[in-house]
């Protein structure tokens, strides 16, 4: 029956928007699971993780299992204690923070196309209103998107990806993370070993001091796109812990 199942929170990371598991939802959908995707805010870790954490309190009941891909797992890190029946946490080509870390630290020295002198060389930088001093949002390049965010996948989809790419703040990346859910909640990780926004030795360190159950896939950033068995593999083996 449904509801003998958890329910999935799919979390969607910057530069995206919840169409980025348009290929993942349906097959779950199909098995009989409950699947939302909500908005992830992208203006800072704190509040976007409090958002998240009101969505799992008020619109989930029973055991939850989230997911998040890039700095959704930062996302989910903080947001899995605040709110809800979380079971288990699923990681895509995603952060996974210990308390006190930042994006921006963990990137650095990572090899990342992103963790460069000039940011403006890979992101193209617009203010907004109300936002705090110094932050701006922050857009990838068209070529950024091509050459290392989602280089496995056809032209046509890197092109609509750059097209209706979704901004992420300056301030989300920069915000220390909090107390991580994964201490006390077990975890699944699924790396594409050729990320060049989170290089496979980072999420592979990152993953593994998470203690979290591991599947390794020869994709981009975005395997959840190029390759979403993989990460419904690792949505239903959660799904499966949760008794």
């Amino acid at each position: 029956m449904p509801d003998s199942k958890p329910t999935l929170v799919l979390v969607h990371g910057a530069w995206a928007d919840a169409s980025s598991w348009n290929a993942v939802i349906p097959p779950l959908q199909d098995e009989g699971f409950v699947v939302l995707a909500p908005p992830n805010e992208l203006r800072g870790l704190e509040s976007d993780a409090a958002y998240i954490a009101s969505f799992l309190a008020q619109r989930t009941s029973g055991p939850v299992v989230l997911v998040g891909h890039s700095y959704g797992g930062a996302v989910i890190t903080n947001a899995a204690l605040g709110g809800g029946d979380v079971k288990a946490l699923v990681y895509v080509d995603a952060f996974i923070p210990d308390e006190g870390e930042t994006v921006v630290g963990l990137l650095g020295g990572s090899g990342s196309a992103l963790a460069v002198e000039d940011p403006t060389t890979v992101l193209d930088l617009a203010g907004y209103p109300g936002a705090p001093d110094g932050a701006a949002d922050a857009y990838l390049k068209p070529e950024t998107v091509h050459d290392s965010f989602a280089q496995d996948l056809p032209e046509p989809d890197r092109r609509l990806i750059a097209a209706t790419q979704r901004p992420a703040s300056l301030v989300a990346n920069v915000t220390p993370s909090g107390p991580p859910a994964w201490r006390t909640i077990p975890s699944w990780a699924v790396l594409g070993t050729e990320d060049r926004v989170i290089p496979i030795a980072l999420k592979r360190t990152m993953a593994q001091r998470a203690g979290a159950t591991i599947t390794e896939v020869d994709a981009s950033h975005v395997s959840m796109v190029s390759h979403p068995e993989v990460t419904l593999d690792a949505i239903r083996a959660a799904a499966a812990s949760v008794g």
